[in-house]
C-alpha cells in the first residue's frame, strides 16, 4: 500500500508538472531568472536571457555562389578566350539539363543531338520550342522517331547521372556558339541557336528526327534570320 501511495503521489506530481503552468498557478513561480517548483522542492535558477544560449546557437556565415551561364565548349583552341564567349540564355540552360534528364529517363548512355531536341520542346516556353511545335513537331513525335532511330534501351541498364554529350551533339553546343560570335550582337545564345546547331550535324539522330518530321534548309534559313535580328529575345 506504501508503494501505491508514493506511486499515486508521484503520478500526482508528474500531471502538475504537465498541466499545473498558468498565470494563476501556485506550483510554478517564474521570473525571468528563476524557475521555481514546489514538488522539486528546491528552487531551480534558470536563466532565460538570450545571452546564455549564444553558445548553441549556428554561426552564420556568408555563402558566395557562382551560377554559370555556359554549356561545354569543345574546342581546345577557341578563337576568343573564355571569357569573352557569349552566355547561353537561361532557357537554354534549362532545355540542356531537361535534355540529360531525357536521356537517363530513355535509359541511353549519352546525350545526343535527338536528346537536345527534346530538352528543347521539355523546356516548352522558349521560342524554338513554340516554332516546332507550330510546324507539328511535338515531343511526342520526337520521343518516338528516337527510339525508331536508336531503339528501346535494355531495361536493366542505368545511365549515369549526366550522360555525356556524343560528338554530334558537342559540335551542335560549339556550332551555336561560333554562330552567336559572328553576329555583332551583344545578346545570349539562345534555344533557337541551339536548334539550328542540331540541324547542322547532317546524319545525326537529331537531324534524322527533324527531317522526317518536316523540318528543312528553309526552315533553318527563317530561324537564322529571325535570331540574326538585333535584340533577340528566346520567348
Amino acid at each position: 500500500m506504501a508503494a501505491l501511495s508514493t506511486v499515486a503521489a508521484t503520478s500526482k506530481g508528474v500531471n502538475q508538472l504537465n498541466y499545473g503552468v498558468g498565470p494563476n498557478s501556485s506550483f510554478w513561480t517564474t521570473n525571468p531568472q528563476i524557475l521555481h517548483s514546489q514538488w522539486l522542492g528546491t528552487p531551480i535558477k534558470f536563466s532565460l536571457q538570450s545571452k546564455t544560449f549564444k553558445p548553441f546557437l549556428t554561426k552564420h556565415c556568408p555563402i558566395k555562389a557562382a551560377i554559370s551561364f555556359s554549356l561545354p565548349y569543345g574546342k581546345s583552341e577557341a578563337a576568343v578566350s573564355i571569357e569573352k564567349i557569349p552566355k547561353w540564355s537561361s532557357k537554354a540552360i534549362k532545355s540542356f539539363a531537361m535534355g540529360e534528364l531525357e536521356a537517363r529517363k530513355l535509359k541511353y548512355p549519352t546525350t545526343g543531338t535527338e536528346a537536345l531536341l527534346m530538352g528543347i520542346l521539355i523546356e516548352g516556353t522558349n521560342f524554338a520550342s513554340k516554332y516546332l511545335r507550330a510546324n507539328s513537331i511535338t515531343l511526342f513525335k520526337v520521343r518516338e522517331e528516337t527510339v525508331k532511330i536508336l531503339g528501346k534501351a535494355d531495361m536493366w541498364f542505368f545511365s549515369p547521372e549526366h550522360p555525356p554529350l556524343t560528338e554530334d551533339a558537342q559540335k551542335a553546343l560549339d556550332w551555336a556558339v561560333d554562330e552567336k560570335l559572328k553576329s555583332s550582337d551583344n545578346g545570349e545564345i539562345t534555344t533557337t541557336h541551339l536548334l539550328l546547331g542540331v540541324w547542322s550535324q547532317v546524319g545525326s539522330p537529331g537531324y534524322k528526327i527533324l527531317s522526317a518530321l518536316g523540318f528543312n534548309d528553309e526552315k533553318a534559313q527563317e530561324l537564322k534570320k529571325v535570331i540574326s535580328e538585333p535584340g533577340f529575345v528566346d520567348d
